[in-house]
């Protein structure tokens, strides 16, 4: 009698052990030191490189929304200049935005050489089942499918996302060179039909760039402090299975 009362007791404690365990929080690593490094540099930089940008804009703001002489929106109204100080400031624009063009390219070199390096890429270029999935995301965002597509470590919608960007970032680059040296570097402006084509084309990508930026933030505080956690920490936090679903379904790493 007492060896059974003993094997049932060794058995409810495993149990126990088990379900502990079980309940215990894992810490697993979504995001290595490099991407979160170069991630969080080229924060400021962005920012500042926007910012001197539009000081730049100011002395020649060309562009508007419209049909012919009908403009709906002029970029940028004058109370957007002198809410932010943007107006009479063209020389620290320039002197701004050549420094830290440098840092901004040279960081976004870094990260490219990175990515090819480790293999990164694969976790971020969209395969040809993307666009699909990248429907079924949005749908299921707004709550009008219930099943969650395929989850890697980013989900369709975001590897598309993050792709494009990557291209807009490295057109911005490309056409601010042809902007800036259009003489030494000739026949670079060429590549965007000339100075004020490249002019054009390194606007409207700051533009997609900026409004990526918002829709990326608005994601994060959709996904929680857990998801902005795990880009400062590298690790998100799970406990079980369970867990582990719940994050899938939020859309994984913004």
């Amino acid at each position: 009698m007492s060896n059974d009362t003993a094997t049932d007791d060794a058995s409810a404690e495993a149990v126990v052990t088990e379900e502990q365990s079980l309940d215990e929080p894992v810490a697993r690593l979504v995001h290595p030191r490099a991407i979160r490094w170069l991630h969080w540099i080229n924060f400021p930089l962005l920012m500042i490189m926007i910012w001197s940008g539009l000081r730049i804009y100011w002395a020649e703001d060309v562009y508007a929304l419209g049909i012919g002489s009908w403009q709906w929106f002029v970029f940028f109204p004058d109370a957007v200049y002198e809410t932010f100080e943007l107006d009479r400031r063209l020389a620290r624009g320039m002197a701004f935005h050549f420094t830290f063009g440098w840092l901004f390219a040279i960081n976004g070199a870094i990260y490219a050489a990175y990515l090819l390096a480790t293999k990164e890429w694969r976790h971020i270029l969209p395969d040809r089942h993307a666009a699909r999935e990248a429907k079924d995301v949005v749908l299921h965002d707004l709550h009008i499918k219930k099943k969650m597509p395929p989850q890697g470590k980013y989900n369709a919608a975001q590897r598309i996302s993050y792709t494009a960007v990557l291209v807009m970032a490295l057109i911005i680059v490309v056409s601010g060179f042809a902007i800036y040296k259009p003489t030494q570097l000739y026949p670079l402006p060429l590549l965007f039909g000339g100075y004020q084509g490249a002019r054009l084309v390194h606007f409207w990508m700051t533009i997609g760039l900026g409004l990526f930026f918002l829709v990326h933030v608005l994601q994060v505080i959709r996904s929680g402090w857990g998801n902005f956690r795990s880009m400062v920490t590298g690790y998100v936090i799970e406990r079980n299975s369970a867990d582990v679903e719940t994050d899938a379904s939020k859309g994984g790493p913004a």
